[in-house]
């Protein structure tokens, strides 16, 4: 793959993300960085609602994630996670996968999640800090069908006949999040996932509001103007924002979001409000 690690900002980074342990490439590093990661840069899909590009490259990945104090999706927060890794020493391989969560079973969709293979002492691991209300809050081992903690839910891994199958535990019972195989994915891959993704008519990411992040005791979810926060002990409180005030104060504070400052987005919070 392109390199996209030479002039990564760690310093920026690591004081973006609150962070300051080691960074030797051990799995107590990766476990450190991706919680601080995670629940640090918000999943969400600001700019290709905004009719915006989605931009790649390193260079823009920092300014927007690190120097903005923005977040984003999939793509954004792997690749920047793969340029630190990289940059640490980490050997990091570009996993795809096709999403399975909340569809009707049987439904195949392309592979436009990009997850990251991480091996450490020649173990592999799972990295991914973009799959957005389910974001999981450290890396796991690439073993099949056992029960990994996390600060968050449990999570396995199922292996097929050729491919594995991610699962997160939720309230008890196993729910599929996507399915991937090792096959390795180079950035013109997502290049590729990245423009459809954020410029289709009938994407999700075009046609309406979404942002999570994972918390010390729950999870917050954003679909449009509906605010969900799942407590890890089982509780969920719904809310509806209604007006763009709350939006900005839910945008900002519990998502940690410095705003775009452009003309477009009260507009657009507010056609999401009166849709919603």
């Amino acid at each position: 793959m392109e390199s996209l690690s030479e002039t990564i900002n760690l310093d920026a980074y690591f004081q973006r993300i609150g962070y300051g342990g080691s960074a030797s490439p051990t799995l107590e590093t990766l476990q450190a960085i991706h919680l601080h990661h995670a629940t640090t840069i918000a999943f969400e899909n600001l700019t290709p609602l905004l009719k915006q590009p989605v931009l790649l490259d390193l260079k823009s990945l920092e300014k927007k994630l690190i120097h903005d104090r923005r977040g984003g999706y999939c793509f954004e927060q792997n690749l920047l996670l793969r340029s630190v890794l990289i940059a640490l020493g980490f050997q990091v391989k570009n996993l795809a996968a096709r999403v399975l969560w909340n569809l009707p079973e049987g439904t195949i969709m392309p592979r436009s999640h990009m997850l990251l293979h991480v091996e450490i002492d020649g173990k592999p691991y799972l990295a991914d800090v973009g799959f957005g209300g389910i974001t999981q809050t450290a890396p796991l081992s690439l073993t099949p069908d056992i029960e990994q903690k996390t600060p968050h839910e449990p999570f396995r891994v199922i292996a097929t006949e050729q491919t594995y199958i991610l699962q997160a535990k939720l309230n008890g019972e196993w729910k599929p999040l996507y399915r991937f195989d090792l096959q390795e994915q180079y950035l013109s891959d997502y290049e590729v996932s990245n423009w459809y993704v954020s410029t289709h008519p009938n994407s999700r990411f075009v046609t309406g509001l979404m942002a999570a992040r994972p918390d010390t005791d729950c999870r917050y979810s954003l679909l449009n103007n509906q605010l969900t926060t799942h407590y890890l002990n089982g509780q969920t409180e719904r809310r509806i924002l209604k007006d763009v005030t709350e939006f900005h104060h839910v945008l900002e504070d519990l998502f940690r979001l410095q705003l775009p400052m452009t003309s477009d987005l009260d507009r657009v919070l507010q056609q999401l409000m009166t849709s919603g």
